[in-house]
């Protein structure tokens, strides 16, 4: 016989912890147990084969409500039974407790993995099932307006929808239920404040020299119909490079990674991410950049498949289906094919992909890998402080009252980095502190473009 896998066991005599097996391989692609063979497939044979051959389709519809065919057969004058367990459409436990077949081994689920299991045979995805006390007051209208206004661009929604209230657009994308109960997915995109409900919705960015030496960091968070934006243009302004070459007379500064590319890339990580998970990450070296996100292939796709022309399998068919409506993806699978396209277009190499850590990793290497550390990383402290001045001064425009840890919230920085920017600011003359610190406001002294 054949060694044990991913839909055969061996058992050399029943005991009724097998059922526990059988529910394993009910949940997953279905199997065969075999009883009274050895590991190593040969036979070991059975006693009261008859007896058996009674008690163990009762004991697997009695304890897990499913039919499982029981033969016997016989092979050198031993007896052995063979038991055939189709797959389950709907979930299947063992005296409360799912199991499942990874392998060759038998997996209890828990926590997010059990939930997630539970929606694929309903047939669901996790964005699809409402959030627990969300109401109509948690969306935020302007990104709800934002999504609309992008989809009324990209023609793929009406122009009577700029004319829609909130709630007749949310029933529309079915981002609500009959009952108006909110869903999952609306939260997510278009959230006043997504991580009241969800833990571990940001976006990580790190700039690293090595593995242990971290110089820059920055947290998105919010709605995720806004965060691409966020990530590109704190990329474009912090962290990445924009070489400076001449065509003629012209001077050109392309962004170092091709910018559509990139966009698809963080697109992927956050439509395909499997929610609420974990954090998704950017860590940028001198070198290179990795980008990971939590949720690994959808089930049924290989990684050769991923990686050429394959359909549409969204882990989250909602969130996938809001940020086509914006123009923003296809609908096709092609996102990959795009991606190393523009790629070699631009004469890069062609980013890797690798499925790890429980979740998807794509590895790019950059442009500037011939800049030196420190040269890199002047260039990106002078770029973030000269922009983090700016906004600083726009929001001291703005309301002259406004605190430093404000200014930090609105940027999406460490209050002491705000800090030190006004202090800068402060010794060049061009902002001054009118009053104490509590009741005062800020003066724009000597204002010019920095």
């Amino acid at each position: 016989m054949r060694q044990e896998n991913q839909n055969l066991e061996y058992k050399r005599n029943w005991n009724d912890e097998y059922l526990k097996w059988i529910c394993g391989f009910a949940n997953a692609q279905g199997g065969k147990i075999f009883i009274g063979v050895d590991d190593d497939g040969s036979i070991y044979g059975i006693k009261d084969s008859h007896k058996q051959m009674e008690d163990i389709p009762n004991k697997v519809v009695s304890f897990l409500g499913i039919v499982v065919d029981v033969y016997l057969h016989q092979r050198e004058n031993l007896e052995y039974i063979e038991i055939i367990i189709p797959p389950s459409n709907v979930p299947i436990s063992y005296k409360g407790i799912f199991y499942y077949r990874s392998g060759a081994t038998k997996q209890e689920l828990k926590g997010a993995a059990l939930q997630q299991f539970i929606l694929k045979k309903m047939g669901r995805s996790w964005d699809e099932i409402t959030c627990d006390n969300a109401k109509i007051e948690h969306i935020d209208n302007e990104a709800v307006e934002y999504f609309v206004k992008k989809g009324v661009n990209a023609g793929r929604l009406p122009e009577s929808a700029a004319y829609d209230s909130t709630e007749t657009i949310l029933r529309n994308l079915d981002l609500m239920d009959e009952d108006g109960n909110i869903r999952n997915a609306a939260i997510l995109l278009f959230g006043r404040q997504s991580s009241r409900f969800f833990s571990c919705i940001e976006f990580k960015i790190g700039r690293f020299i090595d593995e242990s030496e971290l110089i820059n960091q920055d947290i998105i968070t919010g709605n995720l119909i806004q965060m691409a934006d966020k990530v590109i243009e704190i990329l474009d302004n912090k962290y990445l490079i924009r070489p400076i070459h001449y065509d003629g007379l012209q001077r050109i500064e392309p962004l170092e990674i091709p910018k559509d590319a990139l966009r698809e890339i963080v697109f992927n990580a956050i439509i395909h991410k499997e929610y609420p998970g974990y954090s998704t990450q950017m860590r940028i070296y001198n070198d290179r950049i990795w980008l990971w996100n939590f949720g690994g292939l959808p089930e049924g796709i290989t990684f050769e498949q991923f990686m050429s022309e394959h359909s549409s399998c969204p882990r989250n068919r909602l969130i996938a289906r809001i940020f086509y409506l914006a123009g923003f993806i296809e609908s096709w699978g092609r996102g990959i094919n795009k991606i190393k396209k523009e790629f070699s277009e631009n004469g890069m190499e062609v980013p890797i992909y690798k499925e790890e850590m429980g979740g998807m990793s794509v590895y790019i290497k950059r442009r500037v890998s011939n800049v030196n550390s420190n040269e890199v990383s002047q260039k990106m402290s002078q770029k973030t402080s000269q922009k983090t001045s700016q906004k600083i001064i726009d929001m001291i425009k703005e309301n002259p009252y406004i605190s430093t840890q404000e200014m930090a919230n609105t940027i999406g920085i460490d209050r002491r980095n705000i800090a030190r920017n006004i202090k800068k600011l402060q010794e060049k003359g061009i902002v001054k502190r009118i009053g104490p610190d509590k009741g005062g406001y800020w003066k724009i002294v000597n204002y010019k473009d920095l």
